[in-house]
């Protein structure tokens, strides 16, 4: 091995990957050709496109829409880099039974380079994806996400797919799930809950490889000119502004948790400083999603080459800065007097006699 792949191999648990990249699951990967675009890109894992049981979930693609947006809310042309992306999405169209002997297919090519191309399911009832994970299994994949927090649980017909917040339901969903196979099963968690952590906590309770945080949330943006919800519906969320509130969970789930539990990071990685910036907060993996889906697969292999970059620069390997800057985390009652600080940051009239 020569010094730049050790210095960005990871493990996440049993696996171990040649780099922290991940390309998560979307529409960007919905086919063969896509899936082997970024695994040439170098992601070390491409999630494919999830599938359920559900027809109103497959249908649903039928109806989706995307949106990316700048700083101040106006529309931007789709593809580019940078912005937030709101969009309403659907599952996997194909036969269940097809795209996983697809997938199995994809990850036998995978190996050969090192990477994994992980199935994923999305929850809609459990039987079912016991089922699935199963049928994955048989087929040969080695490495399963298992998403129970998809953010249109909420708005979806007919339970096509589930946001799962309870953290009793997820323990008992994951326990079935993992406990049915022998592959690692990642759960993917939302972001909406006031308490991920605990999530974090149940998933690994019930047999959880990994948890996958923070899902993105779901929201509703307003046209100033038609005066009508943006794409006429509550959509997902997702976007650079997500960063912080991702490595605060990282964090905070490490703390609880301990270190040696893998944490994979999602929403709001946008380049290899932002997977270094997850990384330091606890994962030791970063999904990218909506800045493949806008920018491209080159975002997973400029990624990759600019977090080398960074490790080069700070003569580290990307394992050994896991976790960094969340266990240097001091609350507020730890930290030096600053009085009358707040003074340098407010308006001159303030402070006006």
């Amino acid at each position: 091995m020569n010094a730049r792949a050790a210095r960005l191999g990871v493990r996440v648990g049993a696996l171990a990957l040649k780099n922290p990249v991940i390309c998560g699951s979307g529409e960007h990967v919905m086919t063969e050709a896509g899936i082997r675009a970024a695994l040439r890109a170098g992601a070390a894992v491409v999630v494919a496109k999830s599938i359920n049981e559900s027809q109103a979930a497959r249908e649903q693609l039928g109806q989706t829409d995307y949106l990316r947006t700048g700083p101040d809310w106006e529309p931007l042309p789709w593809h580019g880099e940078g912005g937030s992306v709101l969009c309403r999405s659907g599952l996997q169209p194909r036969d269940c039974a097809e795209w996983i002997a697809a997938v199995a297919d994809l990850d036998r090519e995978a190996a050969g380079d090192g990477a994994y191309v992980a199935g994923s399911i999305i929850l809609a009832g459990l039987d079912a994806a016991v089922a699935l994970a199963r049928a994955y299994e048989a087929a040969g994949i080695r490495l399963l996400e298992f998403n129970v927090g998809t953010p249109y649980g909420d708005e979806a017909k007919h339970g096509g797919v589930a946001t799962e917040r309870a953290a009793a339901s997820i323990r008992e969903q994951v326990a079935a799930v993992a406990g049915a196979v022998r592959i690692p099963v990642w759960v993917k968690l939302t972001g909406q809950s006031e308490n991920v952590t605990a999530l974090a906590e149940a998933a690994r309770s019930g047999g959880a490889a990994a948890v996958t945080m923070i899902g993105r949330m779901l929201g509703m943006l307003p046209d100033l000119d038609s005066m009508a919800p943006a794409l006429d519906t509550n959509l997902g969320y997702g976007g650079p502004w997500a960063l912080p509130l991702t490595c605060y969970w990282l964090a905070r789930s490490r703390r609880a948790m301990g270190p040696d539990y893998p944490l994979v990071g999602t929403n709001g990685a946008r380049s290899g400083q932002d997977v270094a910036r997850m990384l330091l907060a606890g994962a030791s993996a970063v999904e990218m999603c909506s800045a493949v889906m806008t920018g491209g697969f080159g975002v997973l292999g400029a990624a990759v080459e600019e977090l080398a970059t960074y490790l080069d620069a700070h003569d580290a390997a990307a394992q050994t800065i896991v976790g960094r800057a969340a266990d240097r985390v001091k609350g507020f009652a730890d930290l030096p007097a600053r009085r009358d600080a707040w003074r340098d940051f407010v308006p001159a009239e303030t402070l006006q006699a």
